[in-house]
């Protein structure tokens, strides 16, 4: 099977407009929005959203894909704008932000699961790769600990995304996560 041709550059805005209009749609209206409203509002026509995804499960996957792409990929733009403990601390409003999408998509996302899907396949993997660059960056530049491990910091904004969900609580959020940052600035005894 040859490989894919690259998209041209009007269907690749029109794809990344549809996944856009997706994760919002589906975060907040739920699995039940139509396919139609999205191609809608999307500014695009039905035939165009079932080329790009035949079926709602395929929108729903990819959606999360590129909510979690896009998370992963800002870790090197952000080292690229910012000093390595600044860039993580960055990263972590942006992780808290995909977690409040990631609920907001959960039953789209559970109708995928349970059409024999796994949109989460891979998700852990490149959370842990990207918060492990982040901290390699900032061990090297000496404003991070060096001992710290990327699978604690994911349970650690896992958790502090749980608990400050809701948007009334996006406040609280920021101090639980300058509190976080605090502990990977500390140094050890026998780091100093």
């Amino acid at each position: 099977m040859p490989p894919a041709r690259p998209l041209r550059a009007d269907a690749r805005r029109n794809r990344d407009r549809l996944l856009e209009v997706a994760v919002r749609a589906f975060s907040q209206n739920g699995p039940d929005v139509t396919l139609e409203a999205i191609a809608k509002e999307a500014g695009v026509g039905i035939g165009t959203l079932y080329r790009h995804f035949p079926t709602r499960e395929a929108l729903v996957d990819a959606a999360y894909r590129n909510e979690l792409a896009r998370l992963c990929d800002a870790a090197s733009e952000l080292l690229d704008a910012k000093a390595p403990d600044q860039a993580l601390r960055a990263w972590m409003d942006r992780f808290v932000d995909y977690g409040a999408a990631k609920r907001g998509m959960a039953d789209a996302l559970r109708a995928v699961v349970a059409s024999g899907g796994n949109p989460y396949a891979h998700s852990r993997d490149k959370l842990i790769g990207t918060i492990g660059t982040l901290l390699e960056a900032g061990g090297a530049a000496g404003s991070l600990r060096t001992d710290a491990r990327p699978d604690d910091v994911l349970a650690s904004l896992s958790g502090i995304g749980l608990i400050t969900g809701d948007p009334g609580r996006r406040e609280q959020a920021g101090r639980l996560l300058d509190l976080l940052m605090d502990g990977l600035r500390y140094r050890p005894a026998n780091e100093a």
